[in-house]
């Protein structure tokens, strides 16, 4: 199996002693893909759709399945260049402004995207999605002869953050990109 590539520690999440219920998080460290960068099937390690739960094992890598799914892809993979990333980037701050979401930091990468939100009373879903809408059209304004339907992969990893420990060692890991991923991903 694959390892984990967010090294955050991650607790299960506690539940309230009124009703029982999970609390909601701190925070969350969101992580999205550029589209046919990260195969079902690659070695990195996968989810299936429709498998993911917390303390779900990545599942291993598998050359038929990436194959499948690189001859299923519609269009070209999506690499960010500089001005890419910052577009992206810039799209990520303006969504959290205008929904009065708190964005921690936010790190766009050549392949991915690392985001670390505060949003109360809104689902890890919905602010992934908005986040990619938002950084769409930054893509979409800035590469105008691109006319790309795809440039991102569905869904995107949504780590709950319940405490201080957790929300800080996101944040860090975010910021500090250039150390895990190297210079030349900047």
């Amino acid at each position: 199996m694959s390892q984990n590539p967010h090294p955050v520690a991650l607790a299960p999440p506690p539940a309230t002693s009124q009703n029982n219920n999970m609390r909601e998080p701190l925070g969350y460290l969101l992580t999205w893909t550029t589209y046919g960068t990260w195969l079902p099937g690659d070695p990195r390690g996968w989810v299936e759709k429709g498998r993911a739960w917390y303390g779900m094992p990545y599942e291993a890598g598998k050359a038929s399945r990436v194959a499948y799914s690189r001859d299923r892809m519609k269009e070209s993979p999506v690499i960010l260049d500089g001005h890419g990333r910052r577009a992206v980037e810039a799209g990520v701050e303006e969504t959290c402004r205008y929904r009065n979401w708190q964005l921690h930091a936010v790190s766009a990468r050549l392949n991915h995207v690392h985001a670390v939100v505060t949003a109360p009373g809104t689902s890890p879903n919905r602010i992934v999605s908005d986040l990619k809408a938002y950084g769409t059209r930054a893509l979409n304004r800035l590469y105008l002869a691109e006319k790309r339907k795809n440039w991102w992969t569905g869904g995107g990893s949504k780590r709950h953050l319940y405490d201080e420990r957790a929300l800080c060692a996101a944040i860090e890991y975010v910021r500090n990109q250039d150390e895990h991923q190297g210079e030349e991903d900047r």
